[in-house]
């Protein structure tokens, strides 16, 4: 029992998504913007210690969230409780110092500190901010979901810069190659911060009840709920047309697979998600709103594998 718990504690399905994130972002796009000539040294090996750090790092995360968010989960979901039901408390804390460390451990064993201290610096605020996301800034106004949705754009950030450590100037007025991979973290990321921020108001209306039994300051218990749907909806109707506007961007090209691709997968179904939002009033109702969400979440990263065939 001990073994399913932890890893249903660590979230693994969302350990998967951020390691496929990163692989399809490595493949799919930077390794075919610049083909094999023009890979470093150690470039694989930096990347697989960069993914097993964002993975670990984030599961620390989970872990720290479950324990302070005990009392609460207990009221919104005591069915999935993991926390002192199959997992001691002190071993979770002793498995989210762990993972931290190992963490932190990767990115240094990754990235030199002479070259990428920034990067360094950056994971080891990840794992502060997590921190404290956990004991106080996700019972905040926005700001936890914020928080979260910028850690989101950082799965994909981290990459970028690993390559282009602090020269976003120096890429914007050279290769064409370097402004068209700038240009691919900066959409990828993007379409990840506004999803992720959609999805984490939405769960925050499913766990109204538990949140407002604690104390907690979420955008539904401070503005309402219909306040928190429209919120929700601007961001699907701000996501929508610019995914359609970068699908008439690139149709001239010829991209039409990946064009419908994404008006069925992606655009479809935050349609549907944008018509039930309005609709739904129960917990129930919005984790499935929040599933889907989820799915689009993945069907959006997915798209990467269509620059296999058209980089």
């Amino acid at each position: 029992m001990i073994v399913p718990a932890f890893f249903r504690l660590i979230r693994w399905p969302n350990l998967v998504f951020i390691a496929l994130t990163q692989v399809l972002f490595e493949f799919c796009i930077y390794r075919k913007v610049y083909p094999s000539g023009g890979m470093m040294e150690g470039e694989t090996k930096q990347f697989i210690f960069l993914v097993i750090a964002s993975v670990v790092i984030a599961a620390a995360g989970y872990i720290i969230n479950d324990y302070f968010d005990l009392n609460i989960d207990q009221v919104n979901k005591p069915d999935k409780v993991i926390v002192n039901v199959h997992i001691n408390r002190r071993w979770v804390i002793f498995w989210h110092m762990f993972l931290s460390l190992l963490g932190l451990f990767f990115t240094v064993s990754a990235l030199p500190i002479a070259q990428h201290w920034h990067l360094v610096l950056a994971n080891f605020g990840s794992i502060i901010l997590l921190w404290f996301y956990s004991t106080n800034l996700k019972k905040q106004l926005l700001i936890g979901n914020v928080l979260i949705s910028l850690l989101t754009a950082w799965v994909i950030f981290i990459i970028f810069f690993s390559k282009y450590p602090l020269q976003i100037n120096t890429i914007l007025a050279v290769d064409h190659n370097e402004v068209r991979f700038f240009r691919f973290a900066v959409l990828y990321a993007s379409f990840a911060f506004i999803i992720s921020l959609i999805r984490e108001v939405i769960k925050d209306m499913e766990d109204m009840d538990g949140d407002r039994r604690y104390g907690c300051k979420t955008m539904p218990i401070v503005w309402g709920l219909n306040a928190s749907k429209v919120f929700v909806a601007v961001w699907i109707v701000v996501l929508v047309a610019t995914i359609v506007v970068v699908q008439f961007y690139v149709l001239p090209f010829g991209w039409w697979h990946s064009a419908l691709y994404c008006m069925l997968f992606v655009v479809a179904p935050l349609v549907w998600i944008f018509r039930k939002l309005f609709r739904a009033q129960s917990p129930e109702d919005f984790h499935q709103l929040s599933s889907v969400v989820k799915l689009v979440m993945l069907t959006g990263i997915l798209s990467m594998v269509f620059f296999m065939f058209y980089l």
